[in-house]
């Protein structure tokens, strides 16, 4: 091997728990290959993956996920309907694990990183929320039934429209904890997003794996790196881009809070696959 290859930007797509295996990637990959792109593009759950990553407290982070999953909690409490409040659980047990990780020193570490993108999808100023998401979510099942789901675009069609927040234009601890819900705003799973007072859904419902930005590079000639989360439907290659997915089935479900052995099984993969990548030097070959 006469040297390492090399990425202007790097996206990493959605896929709730199965992003566990992006976090396994990043940090073996990086650990055997510089990863320095000009800057990442996130979407969904590949955003708190990439944020932790970049923020270099990934260890730390997934060390208190997987104790918390440990514990078997269901993602269901009725109890919560008594104080007005979703039973689904995911959501505010995903804000409070971002809150208690991400503070002053973390968005100074992501501000000193490259950049990342966080891919939001911004609703029309006539469109509510709710409606919004019942709209472009009930378009996004259909979609699947219909495709083999490795793009999803459903929330365009539905007026949706691409928004990207910068972690180097962040002001606080708390805005980047809204970003990061606000791409991962599927309800009812996760409660609609919102970001200096305006309503985001899931980024993933406008472009998923998140292709708009690495086009525009990859039009430049720049070489770009996606990570994929599905096994074996790779996403729409293109020239200049790498994908990678999973060299395994990941059948953890993507909003489970109390599977612990599905998201250590991801997260292994991904080290895993990780480490093959980075041994494969140039060949440049996606990992199946």
């Amino acid at each position: 091997m006469t040297s390492a290859l090399t990425f202007d930007a790097v996206g990493l797509a959605g896929g709730g728990n199965r992003c566990y295996w992006q976090s396994g990637f990043l940090k073996a990959y990086s650990e055997h290959q510089p990863l320095t792109p000009r800057f990442y593009v996130s979407v969904s759950a590949g955003a708190y993956h990439g944020a932790i990553h970049l923020a270099g407290v990934g260890d730390r982070v997934r060390a208190s996920a997987f104790a918390f999953a440990e514990k078997g909690q269901r993602g269901v409490d009725w109890r919560a309907l008594r104080r007005r409040e979703s039973p689904l659980v995911v959501g505010s047990l995903f804000r409070q694990l971002l809150a208690s990780e991400f503070g002053d020193a973390e968005l100074a570490a992501l501000k000193a990183a490259p950049p990342m993108l966080i891919q939001l999808s911004g609703l029309p100023d006539w469109m509510p929320g709710a409606l919004g998401a019942l709209g472009s979510i009930g378009a996004y099942q259909i979609e699947k039934l219909l495709t083999d789901g490795t793009h999803s675009r459903a929330g365009a069609r539905m007026g949706l429209r691409p928004v990207w927040v910068s972690t180097h234009n962040v002001d606080y601890p708390a805005e980047l904890v809204d970003a990061l819900m606000a791409t991962s705003s599927v309800p009812p799973f996760m409660p609609v997003g919102r970001v200096r007072g305006r309503a985001y859904l899931d980024g993933g419902l406008v472009d998923n794996p998140p292709l708009i930005k690495l086009r525009e590079v990859e039009d430049k000639g720049w070489r770009t790196l996606l990570l994929s989360t599905r096994y074996g439907r790779i996403p729409p290659a293109a020239p200049n881009r790498v994908v990678v997915g999973p060299s395994e089935d990941i059948p953890v479900s993507k909003f489970a809070v109390g599977d612990a052995a599905g998201i250590r099984h991801a997260y292994e993969v991904g080290l895993r696959d990780g480490l093959a990548f980075a041994r494969q030097g140039l060949t440049a070959e996606p990992v199946k």
